[in-house]
């Protein structure tokens, strides 16, 4: 029962001894907020952080999530008195500048819960030292009758103070402050869309470039590849048609090895199409290209794939892609002995996740580290945060390691 109570009763005094020195603080950085607050952005600054501190740690108290993007204040010149004043986040942090009014009111409460109790005991065992020296609830003990009825009392009400009054007045302590910090919706609007737009801004940049690696990636095997093999095949049209009247046993053979530089470069230019947009997507769809990427793993794969419905064709690529990189790792770095493959639209969204029983240990690098890992994971990030989608890897050393691409399909 007492482990209980003091459960319940130390957070709330502990919120509320914590808040008193706050407020002890604030009473005396009062004066320098006056006197600097309106020069200098920084103090102003300072005091819009220490409100939103407050209003977080009133949302954790009564277990609630805090918010993670209340708005700082406004950039402002030193000096400049009517953007000060203009800013709402300003304005609402003045508000904390009556926490000094009420923390030592919470501060008595909170410390005769705590000391209430220890102090009955104590002057129950001790007042016969010196009789009338000793209180118990605010009356003087000179006799057993006085301490044996009034030493249980005041532990009762101790115990009460602390397992209701004290929560109590913590709670509304909290609630108070959320509802004077709590910013507007106009301040919530601003730095949600601020927040979108820092966001924006870094997928954007990711996107493009990664955009341009595989642009660089695409010319490069074209140069290297099938333009060599072009050009490799017309030299040999080329001879063939000179060599023709004179030697047509020669011609041939050159014409054989033309063909057979045509397939090959028209496979080579399949390849490099295929990782512009499969074709396999086209023809069997999302679902069935992701289960011939499984059947040609060579690890084994339990492929899980709900009912999709209408996915956008880039969608559909970056999920594929996500599925053909997440296996091609695990076949090459994880040691796995068996890989799980859950596919599935949930409400507005794809949701896919790759699992494997592998060492772990992945993480996503700009760079390739020396074992050549990471760098795939990187250019998944980039081609999922592409589409406003959201990948979350999980891969502590030993594993299991698990990808979740979560991408918006409205």
């Amino acid at each position: 029962m007492l482990t209980k109570i003091l459960h319940k009763g130390w957070p709330a005094c502990k919120y509320l001894l914590i808040r008193f020195f706050m407020g002890i603080s604030l009473l005396a950085v009062i004066p320098i907020s006056l006197l600097l607050g309106w020069w200098s952005p920084n103090v102003t600054a300072t005091l819009v952080r220490l409100a939103n501190r407050e209003h977080d740690e009133a949302s954790k108290y009564l277990g609630l999530t805090p918010e993670s993007a209340l708005p700082a204040a406004a950039p402002r010149r030193p000096g400049n008195v009517v953007a000060l004043f203009r800013d709402e986040a300003f304005r609402r942090s003045l508000r904390i500048l009556l926490m000094p009014l009420v923390v030592i009111p919470e501060l008595v409460i909170a410390m005769l819960a705590l000391i209430a109790a220890p102090a009955a005991v104590a002057s129950m065992a001790l007042w016969q030292l010196q009789p009338g020296s000793f209180n118990l609830m605010g009356l003087k003990v000179d006799s057993w009758f006085e301490s044996l009825t009034l030493g249980p009392l005041q532990i009762l009400t101790g115990l009460a103070m602390l397992q209701w009054v004290t929560p109590a007045v913590a709670r509304g302590h909290a609630q108070a402050v959320r509802q004077l910090l709590a910013p507007s919706a106009s301040e919530l609007e601003t730095a949600r869309l601020a927040a979108r737009v820092e966001e924006l801004t870094r997928t954007r940049a990711g996107a493009v470039d990664s955009h341009g690696a595989e642009l660089r990636r695409i010319e490069r095997d074209l140069h290297d590849g099938t333009q060599a093999q072009l050009v490799s095949l017309a030299m040999r049209i080329g001879i063939a048609k000179q060599t023709m009247a004179d030697d047509p046993e020669k011609a041939a053979k050159l014409l054989d090895d033309a063909r057979d530089g045509a397939e090959q470069a028209m496979t080579e230019l399949r390849g490099v199409l295929r990782t512009m947009y499969p074709p396999i997507l086209a023809d069997r769809g999302l679902a069935g290209a992701v289960s011939a990427l499984s059947a040609r793993c060579p690890i084994p794969v339990e492929l899980r794939v709900g009912e999709l419905g209408a996915v956008p064709a880039s969608v559909e690529a970056a999920a594929y892609f996500v599925v053909a990189e997440s296996l091609t790792n695990i076949t090459k770095h994880s040691a796995a002995g068996h890989v799980d493959l859950l596919l599935e639209r949930r409400g507005p969204e794809l949701y896919l996740a790759v699992t494997d029983d592998g060492i772990g240990g992945a993480r996503v690098n700009d760079k390739a580290d020396l074992l050549n890992r990471g760098s795939g994971l990187h250019g998944m990030v980039h081609r999922v945060e592409a589409i406003d989608g959201h990948m979350r890897l999980q891969s502590p050393i030993g594993g299991p390691t698990t990808v979740e691409v979560i991408l918006p399909c409205e």
